[in-house]
């Protein structure tokens, strides 16, 4: 039996999209077959069936977390900023440095000899990657799992930022490039996008894409928002970041609930679940003008937020206007897996339409009002003679561990 040792950031599915991904892959890595350890840095004692998981403790005494913790304290009470000065200087912060080092020495005590070693991490803070950089013996084995672009300013617009220390960050990476033997991203614009910074990406890189997890079973009854399963329900789950800008979605179903008789319309809703930063007050004025538009400005636990996509009547991924998304979202599979039609709501060149295909009738811009109305009439329609299903094998295929399997099987060999 082959042996892949996962060292992660967290593995606990509720405390962000990725996370969801990261836990699913490993779950299907198990299925396949695979003896896998995950060490893993949550603050929860958090166990994967089939998996050996072991929490991985922060080390307290160091100048590391003496000078993270000072920091913290000068910040919060003394209103005294100084990470982005200590950031500009040496690239990230005294935490990050600590964390790196507690992982290390946690994997230096690992007794276990892996065919493979997979980093995951979330956000930009790539923690265990760090730590795999200072570990020469298991640059041969790693897989370093890339889920996002980075350093933030290689980000698409309208996203990209400049960061303190963001020299040192573009030097980690390269560096990333250069030792990890199997640079690994979710999706194939992501490789290209950072393959065009850093060009062992592209000659090195492989696609392992978020995955389906067929084993997920929930059968909690769903009780926020008056949920209806019985509806017409358009579905948007998770964060709406600042640059998803949901407002022409709002307004195709605002005319297009007005074109119905009042039977009809009573039979609709459009549901956003999740934070809506910056778009509360347009969520909040177009849901008191229109009743069937309902929100729900939190975060919800990842088992409601899955029986609200399987149940729904279509899936919505909206994403930021753009001339490129080489994101796949942590709620595709999901929304394969719910086998109900998607509304892309992306750039024309997406990962999202990628996978989808040129044909797929259900893409257009974030902020074209005219094509979203037109989805939601023939959707409607679909969903009224009972025929609004995705019935897309090939992604199905794509995202478990069938394929999964030939991919790990061909570094393995």
């Amino acid at each position: 039996m082959k042996r892949i040792l996962v060292i992660a950031e967290s593995i606990d599915v509720n405390d962000s999209s990725g996370t969801k991904g990261r836990v699913a892959l490993i779950k299907n890595m198990i299925k396949v077959g695979y003896d896998v350890h995950v060490y893993h840095y949550t603050s929860k004692n958090i166990q994967i069936e089939g998996a050996r998981c072991v929490v991985i403790r922060e080390t307290k005494f160091s100048w590391n977390y003496f000078f993270s913790r000072l920091e913290r304290q000068l910040r919060y009470k003394l209103k005294i900023d100084l990470h982005e000065i200590f950031e500009k200087i040496w690239g990230f912060s005294f935490t990050l440095f600590n964390d790196r080092d507690s992982i290390i020495k946690a994997i230096k005590n690992i007794d276990f000899d892996p065919d493979l070693v997979f980093t995951f991490s979330k956000g930009g803070s790539f923690r265990p990657h760090h730590a795999l950089l200072k570990l020469p013996e298991l640059h041969d084995k790693w897989v370093a799992y890339i889920h996002d672009p980075y350093p933030m300013h290689l980000y698409p617009r309208p996203y990209a930022w400049v960061e303190p220390g963001y020299l040192k960050k573009w030097t980690f990476v390269k560096q990333m490039s250069l030792k990890a033997a199997y640079p690994a991203f979710p999706s194939e614009l992501l490789k290209d996008w950072m393959g065009s910074y850093f060009a062992e990406f592209s000659q090195r890189g492989i696609v392992i894409p978020h995955q389906i997890n067929n084993e997920i079973r929930v059968n909690s009854k769903i009780d926020i928002l008056g949920w209806d399963a019985e509806k017409f329900n358009i579905l948007h789950a998770g964060s709406l970041l600042h640059a998803r800008d949901p407002r022409a979605l709002l307004v195709a179903f605002e005319t297009f609930v007005s074109s119905l008789d009042k039977i009809s319309r009573s039979q609709c809703r459009l549901v956003f679940i999740g934070s809506a930063n910056n778009h509360r007050q347009v969520l909040q004025d177009f849901s008191q003008r229109v009743p069937e538009i309902k929100f729900l400005d939190q975060s919800v636990s990842f088992d409601t937020v899955y029986k609200m996509q399987q149940e729904t009547s279509v899936n919505v991924i909206l994403e930021a206007k753009s001339e490129i998304s080489p994101f796949l979202p942590g709620k595709f599979p999901h929304c394969v897996a719910a086998n109900k039609p998607i509304f892309s709501l992306s750039p024309a060149l997406s990962e999202v339409k990628r996978l989808l295909g040129e044909n797929y009738p259900y893409c257009c811009e974030a902020d074209d009002k005219a094509k979203i109305l037109e989805f939601l009439e023939i959707s409607y329609s679909s969903w009224k003679s009972g025929k609004g299903t995705l019935n897309r094998p090939d992604l199905e295929a794509y995202l478990t561990e069938g394929y999964l399997k030939q991919k790990l099987d061909s570094l393995l060999n």
